[in-house]
């Protein structure tokens, strides 16, 4: 998909053809919207389809006029089952002379919000303030979902408290995962900031510097948390692990004593049972002694047991 915006003094238009100083977006463009856009800015087809490819590390790269930031951006995973869980795609920013291009894998919420023109002081035509301002909406991204992760982990302790199943820990086990995810992109992201905080591969005006700054904090921030939120998840998942094996030992203790208990009366009902010569055979109340001995025992049985806290 190809669209194309650009700032005027009544609002952001949609136009059908590149313009100077318009914003270009790409999500999973086909052959020729990539071809369209390489054309008509002079950006090598290479630039463009680096940031189809899921496994693409993030990097800067300036070549000639354009310059070519990729970072990693956190994406929710439609597959997911209950709890939810995330991970990370490649985010393309072409700086170009005259225009910035977008480009995707597939449509993410920190785009969306500016076409929705959700983002304060947001204009096409000023790259380096546009480019910053996705990079701060990225980092805020990353920590909105964290703290969503945070809070749907909470909310599956709280049922693993009374269930013994596999199925609360693979819900966690699934969103330890993201936090892999986003700790490894989180950690990219940063190599990326700190290269172009150093190297200045972008003309900067003093207020984008002080951005940078900011999206330089929420990113370490996101990181820490990340790091925080993974470490109890992992001692939280050992723990509920232990727990649950040992309610099942509780429960096969339990279950154990009961079997033994009730092999008392099994065994002596077998014995009268054989075809011999047995007591109280001609015994018109023998049921009702054998029964009696067979519960005495299977008493004294399950006290001895219940002493020993096998109950």
């Amino acid at each position: 998909m190809l669209q194309i915006f650009k700032s005027t003094d009544t609002g952001m238009v949609v136009l059908d053809q590149v313009e100077s100083g318009a914003w270009i977006n790409l999500v999973n463009p086909d052959e020729r919207e990539i071809f369209y856009v390489s054309e008509n800015l002079g950006i090598p087809v290479e630039h463009i389809k680096a940031a189809l490819d899921e496994e693409e590390r993030a990097r800067i790269e300036v070549d000639g006029d354009c310059t070519v930031v990729l970072i990693d951006t956190p994406v929710p995973n439609e597959k997911a089952q209950e709890g939810g869980v995330y991970y990370t795609v490649p985010l393309g920013i072409i700086i170009a002379d005259k225009n910035i291009v977008t480009v995707s894998l597939r449509e993410n919420y920190i785009i969306k919000d500016f076409i929705e023109r959700k983002i304060k002081s947001f204009y096409t035509f000023k790259k380096t303030r546009f480019f910053l301002q996705i990079l701060y909406k990225n980092s805020r991204l990353y920590l909105w979902y964290l703290r969503d992760i945070d809070k749907t982990s909470g909310l599956i302790e709280n049922r693993l408290h009374k269930s013994l199943r596999n199925k609360e820990l693979i819900q966690l086990l699934e969103l330890e995962k993201s936090l892999v995810y986003f700790s490894t992109s989180l950690k990219s992201n940063e190599m990326v900031l700190e290269k172009i905080q150093r190297s200045n591969p972008i003309k900067m005006y003093p207020e984008d510097s002080e951005l940078l700054d900011d999206v330089i904090i929420e990113n370490k921030q996101a990181i820490e948390m990340a790091n925080i939120y993974s470490n109890i998840l992992s001692g939280t998942m050992d723990a509920y692990a232990s727990v649950i094996s040992n309610n099942l030992n509780i429960v096969m203790k339990f279950l154990t004593s009961v079997t033994i208990v009730m092999s008392i009366p099994t065994m002596i009902a077998s014995f009268f049972g054989m075809n011999v010569d047995v007591p109280f055979e001609n015994n018109p109340h023998a049921f009702t002694i054998i029964f009696i001995i067979s519960l005495f025992f299977s008493v004294i049985l399950g006290i001895t047991l219940a002493k020993k806290e096998m109950f």
